[in-house]
């Protein structure tokens, strides 16, 4: 607890080279895909739900594409016993060898921790996954998941702390996502096939949904996007700065302060990391894992 306590007290992520501005109107912002009436837009723009039930779950997409910004979302998950249900929030292009940023938050029996599931796929392929026990409870008030991505890295925040980053190591041979836009998507579904287990990334799904707790839902506010556009081909930004902000952001590193706090995370909250699993990868560990 003390370990905790000290990293909790540290100064935030440093957000200001972003020229954060004011939390979106998700009817603007936000557009809800599928779900039958499951997910609903409310307070005048300020708050959207996902549900799901026994027939459907629900999901929604961002009116726009990028291409590199730094993307905020605050969530409330899916309270109680959530064991089975899956809340992804990720960014993905489209097609057979498109790229993605997954967070995915996987449900657990009451009182046990959310698991964070991170993953990053470039030209199809993933397999480069994360996972984390988060340090408090994400189900009781909203919290903030970030993802930074620029054309040098990928950095994935929880509340401004960096818990992860993957470096563009494309000199190295290892494939970036930056040729791609995408689109922000999120959906609240069932995978009690696969979702509910400990500690492991290969899961058994011997926990099943209790579909009387019915309906499950996830909440949604202060939608954020300092980023690059992509409209029919074109970036709305140039060379690297933000269209109508002029402010300076794809070559922003971690200062020391951020990589200790991620450092912190890792040691005591990762229970998987790709990069450490010889039994996965017998012939050897992906490339990146020994260039990082």
């Amino acid at each position: 607890m003390a370990s905790q306590t000290a990293m909790l007290l540290l100064p935030v992520f440093c957000l200001s080279l972003f020229a954060m501005a004011s939390a979106g109107n998700l009817n603007r912002d936000l557009q809800i895909t599928w779900g039958d009436g499951r997910a609903k837009i409310l307070n005048g723009g300020e708050l959207l739900t996902l549900s799901l039930d026994k027939a459907s779950g629900s999901g929604f997409q961002s009116t726009h594409e990028y291409l590199f910004g730094k993307i905020d979302m605050q969530i409330k998950l899916v309270p109680g016993n959530s064991a089975g249900t899956v809340t992804a929030y990720y960014l993905s292009s489209q097609g057979p060898t498109h790229d993605e940023i997954d967070f995915e938050f996987l449900g657990n029996l009451s009182g046990d921790p959310y698991t964070l599931h991170t993953n990053v796929f470039t030209q199809g392929k993933g397999n480069r996954e994360m996972q984390f026990k988060l340090w408090f409870d994400p189900t009781l008030d909203f919290h903030g998941y970030s993802v930074l991505w620029t054309s040098q890295h990928i950095v994935f925040m929880v509340d401004g702390t960096p818990i992860r980053e993957f470096k563009n190591l494309e000199s190295r041979g290892v494939p970036f996502p930056r040729s791609q836009a995408m689109r922000i998507y999120s959906s609240l579904w069932n995978a009690d096939d696969w979702a509910t287990s400990q500690n492991s990334l290969f899961f058994c799904g011997l926990i099943k949904t209790d579909w009387s707790n019915a309906p499950f839902t996830a909440s949604y506010r202060n939608f954020n996007a300092v980023a690059c556009v992509w409209v029919a081909g074109k970036s709305s930004c140039t060379a690297g700065k933000l269209a109508g902000g002029g402010v300076s952001w794809m070559d922003y590193r971690m200062d020391l302060e951020s990589q200790k706090r991620m450092e912190w995370v890792q040691r005591n909250h990762m229970i998987y990391n790709y990069c450490t699993d010889l039994k996965r990868f017998p012939q050897g560990l992906p490339p990146e894992c020994a260039l990082a």
